[in-house]
């Protein structure tokens, strides 16, 4: 089983730098306070950022994220990341991912990525 699997992340689309994945706060995704854990959002919007990144068929690995937040996330409550492409280079690429719950972002995450080719 692959990460996204194990969080039961779902991919909604993806295509021509961007991409949609959706989740649904279960259990196995809260920290000690009963909240979503911040790792789990970064994850989610990890698994974005990597299927925009990589829709133009070319690989590419993070160089550089960050992610701030700026709401709670609770048991039961449906995620959504937008990853969209802010620039694309030759060989780097930023991307923006929003995570929202029900139109409100709960956090923004945005991350870099260095394009490789076929020898890399």
């Amino acid at each position: 089983m692959k990460y996204p699997e194990l969080l039961k992340l779902e991919t909604l689309s993806s295509g021509e730098g961007e991409a949609h994945v959706r989740v649904v706060v279960g259990p196995e995704h809260l920290n000690l306070h009963g909240t979503a854990h911040g790792g789990f959002l970064y994850s989610l919007a990890d698994e974005a950022l990597a299927l925009a990144s990589k829709s133009r068929g070319t690989g590419a690995v993070v160089l550089n994220a960050h992610i701030d937040y700026f709401s709670v996330v609770r048991e039961g409550e449906v995620l959504e990341a937008t990853a969209r492409e802010e620039h694309l280079g030759r060989r780097v690429a930023t991307y923006r991912v929003d995570i929202t719950r029900q139109g409100e972002t709960v956090a923004l995450f945005s991350g870099t990525v260095y394009r490789m080719n076929s020898r890399s």
